[in-house]
């Protein structure tokens, strides 16, 4: 298809049709059995029959919705044939449809829950070391043939460090739909405090710690919708990240010695931090335009629990980085009150649990929508006073007297962008004094779920 036609991205009865016919003309062979992975984004498993013999592949659809950094999902399958190509693990690819865009790979076997796989602590390390092995293979990759791909090279230690932030702006500031004074002050501070030490540029899989296991070994990596060229400690800061929902089976201590073995350098641990820290803050600002101003058909609960969560890790780094406590959450807790819409939430509650006989990517939908009723009730019952306070915070530290938050936040955002270095600290108390304040109130609930797994890292 050529790059001037018209190109659907839609994955109706017809889309779905086209992507089959794809899948049999790459593998010569007949679909004969065909299932919808249940998750936020177009994905199926089929399996193929060849002569008798059963292909399982995975078709892997686009994101739908404007959160996609890399919007062309060729791009992902170009980067996997690279790397398929340096020997590192992963999926094979058969082909790709362009209308709609759909990804025709191997199926990996395994599962990502890597105690449900093994049966001993020897298995575990065993996989520990073919990751972070298949890490430094993929780090010592030549760039050359991700340019010829068409991925940025950068060559300076400002550029290799900030790649992913460059790659994020456009996004960000094209959707932003409210003020975000915490992404601006981490913005602000990354840019001015980059490690000028690091200066190789690596393909990294930017979205790390993605990877499958069977029988007790690691089977390949996968997702590569964000791998651009950075510097690798990043890939370090991301999958450390995601140990404390996805646990990597391992100690990250060991697990950095793993990589310290087979890529013969050694982790600078403070460099790590900072990656936490943007990554964390790049994944808020991904989603920050549709969590303002939802757009029509994301996934909105699983947007919003990502951002408390994603908002979390960047206060613990940015803790460390700093070297400054975070404030205690409010000494008085927030009471609840009443509310002023309980009867219409109960009532709409009740409503989403009548519906019943969906199917499984539906059921996930009221699964969803049940979420997002708990936290319209959360909000209902104390959210007034949570506001006031951050108001009353942000006044008294601002030396004003605004009526409400909705004119006090576009200030204290101003007030972020324009602020000294020598005001860093103070001004880092007052946002995480605001976002603790925001995540004590919705932590109990499911959207909560990855917020209450968030930890300080902890890599050596």
């Amino acid at each position: 298809m050529g790059s001037n036609e018209t190109v659907s991205n839609r994955y109706d009865e017809a889309g779905l049709e086209r992507i089959k016919a794809l899948v049999e003309k790459a593998t010569g062979g007949k679909i004969v059995r065909l299932e919808q992975q249940v998750r936020w984004r177009p994905a199926w498993f089929a399996d193929v029959e060849i002569d008798g013999r059963i292909l399982p592949v995975h078709l892997r659809g686009n994101r739908v919705g404007d959160v996609a950094i890399f919007p062309d999902l060729k791009r992902e399958a170009d980067i996997i044939d690279v790397l398929h190509a340096g020997g590192v693990p992963v999926p094979r690819i058969y082909g790709y449809c362009a209308d709609p865009e759909c990804i025709v790979m191997d199926t990996l076997p395994g599962t990502r829950d890597v105690y449900a796989a093994t049966n001993s602590d020897d298995q575990r390390k065993e996989i520990g070391r073919a990751l972070m092995s298949g890490l430094a293979v993929m780090h010592r990759l030549p760039t050359e043939p991700f340019a010829a791909i068409g991925l940025d090279i950068p060559e300076t230690a400002q550029d290799i460090a900030l790649a992913g932030l460059h790659a994020y702006m456009p996004l960000y500031r094209r959707t932003k739909s409210k003020p975000e004074p915490l992404l601006e002050f981490v913005i602000r501070w990354l840019e001015r405090n980059y490690p000028k030490q690091r200066t190789r540029a690596s393909f990294v899989q930017f979205d790390c710690g993605q990877f499958l296991v069977e029988d007790g070994r690691m089977t390949g990596f996968y997702d590569f919708e964000f791998g651009l060229i950075s510097d690798a400690h990043m890939d370090l800061a991301t999958l450390a990240m995601r140990d404390s929902v996805e646990p990597m089976g391992r100690p990250l201590p060991e697990l950095f010695r793993y990589y310290e073995e087979a890529s013969g350098e050694p982790v600078d641990h403070d460099i790590v931090q900072y990656y936490v820290a943007q990554f964390a803050t790049l994944g808020t600002m991904q989603f920050a335009g549709t969590v303002g101003k939802p757009n029509p058909g994301d996934p909105h609960a699983v947007y919003l629990s990502w951002d408390l969560s994603l908002r979390k890790v960047i206060l613990f780094a940015m803790s460390k980085l700093l070297k400054v406590a975070l404030p205690d959450a409010d000494a008085t807790p927030i009471v609840p009150t009443a509310g002023k819409s309980g009867t219409a939430i109960a009532a709409l509650v009740d409503t989403i649990r009548q519906v019943h006989g969906a199917a499984p990517i539906d059921t996930n939908t009221l699964e969803q929508a049940l979420e997002l009723a708990e936290w319209i009730e959360r909000d209902d019952r104390y959210g007034d006073e949570l506001r006031a306070r951050d108001l009353a915070d942000i006044n008294a530290y601002l030396k004003a007297e605004f009526a409400s938050i909705d004119d006090a936040l576009p200030a204290l955002e101003r007030h972020v962008q324009q602020a000294p270095a020598e005001e860093d600290l103070p001004l880092f108390k007052l946002l995480a004094t605001v976002e603790r304040r925001r995540h004590a109130v919705f932590e109990p609930i499911k959207i909560g779920f990855h917020l209450r797994h968030v930890v300080p890292l902890e890599t050596r």
